[in-house]
């Protein structure tokens, strides 16, 4: 067993040290940084999607910036799409579970927003549909995918495709790009 558990902190460190080999990957964290810190300075929002694990890395990631990461500080508006049940148990049952998303985003979405949709396949329909009409309504749309980015990389702006085919590896890599993410906007403001 402790060779199985070497073996997939192994596997996480891979992935990490191909993040941290790909200067045009460390360039992105640092764009989106600046993209998010600059709708914060200019009264815009952030938001977050995501299903199953990814859903609780958007409430997780939207909580650092609502709350604190580093910094005591002023709150940063940001909000996971998913932690309204009624508004999604309502959606899902009178239209359906692909429009949860989209329908938030017409909801709240507005010119100079940002929106980040996180999936490990890069393929999860309510996603995709959120980010394309994201893009209709002038938000920023930054997606975390896997390694092939799925058909999510066709309706964003900034793409952040983890070198990996591995669910737990793809996850634990999203988190450690939105907690950079997060730092690098807090010392931005701060």
């Amino acid at each position: 067993m402790k060779e199985k558990i070497k073996s997939i902190v192994a596997s996480s460190i891979e992935v990490k040290s191909k993040i941290l080999a790909d200067e045009n990957f460390i360039a992105l964290i640092q764009r989106c940084a600046e993209v998010i810190a600059e709708a914060f300075k200019n009264g815009n929002r952030l938001y977050l999607c995501g299903n199953g694990g990814s859903a609780a890395d958007a409430q997780h990631l939207a909580a650092e910036f609502t709350g604190r990461f580093y910094t005591d500080r002023e709150p940063l508006p940001a909000e996971a799409l998913h932690v309204n049940t009624s508004f999604m148990t309502a959606v899902a049952n009178d239209y359906s579970y692909e429009e949860v998303y989209q329908r938030a985003v017409k909801a709240h979405g507005r010119k100079g927003d940002v929106l980040i949709g996180i999936s490990t396949s890069g393929n999860s329909k309510n996603i995709i549909l959120a980010q394309e009409e994201a893009k209709k309504r002038g938000l920023l749309v930054i997606s975390f995918t896997g390694e092939t980015g799925g058909r999510m990389k066709d309706s964003c702006d900034f793409l952040f495709n983890v070198p990996s085919k591995d669910t737990p590896r793809i996850q634990e890599s999203h988190i450690l790009i939105g907690h950079i993410i997060c730092q690098l906007v807090e010392e931005q403001l701060f």
